[in-house]
């Protein structure tokens, strides 16, 4: 069971660079009492791409899960509606 939702969605745009991406992830659980967590990125407004990462323990997918959001906040990815990059404002 998993004790608390995890729930992520960031995007990077670059207007100079015509970039619109997102990247989403969660963990939850699956029908046999594993954790799943489930990457979904690509272009914003497309379907993008997906991979899925089944864990035994929950602590092993929040472990991956804060290691993934690391390295997408090191290359520029943000909350929706927050500016970062070359974003008008």
């Amino acid at each position: 069971m998993i004790a608390q939702p995890y729930h992520l969605y960031v995007e990077r745009t670059d207007l100079t660079k015509n970039m619109a991406r997102y990247y989403a992830m969660t963990i939850e659980p699956t029908l046999f009492g594993d954790c799943c967590l489930t990457r979904r990125w690509g272009r914003i407004g497309t379907r993008g791409q997906e991979k899925i990462h089944h864990f035994q323990r929950e602590e092993d997918a929040v472990r991956l899960f804060l290691d993934l959001l690391c390295r997408r906040r090191a290359r520029g990815y943000r909350p929706r509606g927050t500016l970062g990059g070359n974003q008008p404002g």
